[in-house]
């Protein structure tokens, strides 16, 4: 069966630039709202991504992102997002984009069509079989992404994707594909919406799965996050007045400290058991 980019192709919707505002919005948003039923029937195969990034994790290994422009972005984002959310070194999560991190803000031209780079930009981190990689592109057929899962696949580097096409390159590439089909955009071509959409959506699924069978979640709190700024600090107390039943000026003692949601916890659970 031949491959068609059903993301490239024509819109439902046409004359956009004859339609209100109005009508432009609710036009989005009919699409937008398809996303997370696509996203629902790929589950099977995110689950089985996700069981073997946490195989990685629990034994040293990291994960890395892979992607050019929005899917770049997008894994940079998650990837940034783990530390202070659950308290992991920034080195476990790793977003590589094509084009280096000046392309995180500029399109680097010609970046996504260098086959060696993405190999290359691995390189530099040292990868390894103890790792993953997990390459990100709405096409399924971006250069520089997968060229780099060929050659983790021959280095014995276990490979995922997440692309928003059925039967890519990439997808065949990956020993763990995940194919999110969202259909034409709104606007034609610009992958940016709802594809951009669905990887912001299983990249969320990924991180924060893998993140709470590490162990990194207690209940339903983020117990290992950094207390980086006066807000994280708010929610850090009241996590411990919940958890612990004491009182705001107990658990604000507790987290100065200790510095840490999870280490106030343990604490005060061996003074008071």
């Amino acid at each position: 069966m031949a491959f068609i980019k059903t993301t490239e192709q024509s819109s439902y919707y046409t004359d956009l630039d004859k339609k209100s505002v109005g009508e432009l919005l609710r036009g989005i948003n009919t699409e937008d709202k398809s996303v997370p039923f696509a996203v629902e029937k790929a589950l099977p195969q995110i689950e089985k991504l996700i069981l073997a990034v946490t195989n990685k994790l629990k034994s040293g290994g990291r994960l890395f992102y892979i992607g050019s422009g929005t899917s770049g972005r997008l894994g940079i984002v998650d990837a940034s997002e783990c530390p202070p959310t659950f308290g992991v070194s920034h080195d476990v999560v790793i977003g590589l984009i094509a084009g280096g991190d000046q392309a995180i803000r500029k399109a680097v031209e010609n970046a996504e069509d260098d086959r060696s780079q993405g190999w290359k930009d691995l390189q530099e981190h040292a990868v390894s079989p103890k790792d993953v990689v997990v390459g990100i592109a709405a096409s399924g057929t971006t250069p520089y992404v997968v060229e780099a899962l060929q050659l983790c696949n021959k280095n014995d580097i276990v490979t995922g994707c997440i692309t928003c096409n059925e039967g890519s390159p990439l997808a065949s590439t990956a020993q763990y594909p995940i194919e999110v089909v969202v259909g034409p955009e709104f606007v034609t071509g610009s992958s940016r919406m709802k594809a951009g959409t669905a990887q912001k959506l299983v990249l969320n699924m990924i991180s924060t799965t893998v993140m709470i069978q590490l162990g990194k979640v207690k209940g339903n709190r983020m117990v290992d996050m950094q207390l980086s700024n006066d807000k994280l600090v708010e929610r850090g107390i009241r996590m411990l007045m919940e958890e612990l039943t004491i009182t705001q000026e107990e658990a604000k003692t507790l987290l100065e400290q200790y510095g840490n949601v999870r280490s106030a916890i343990t604490s005060y659970g061996k003074t008071h058991g």
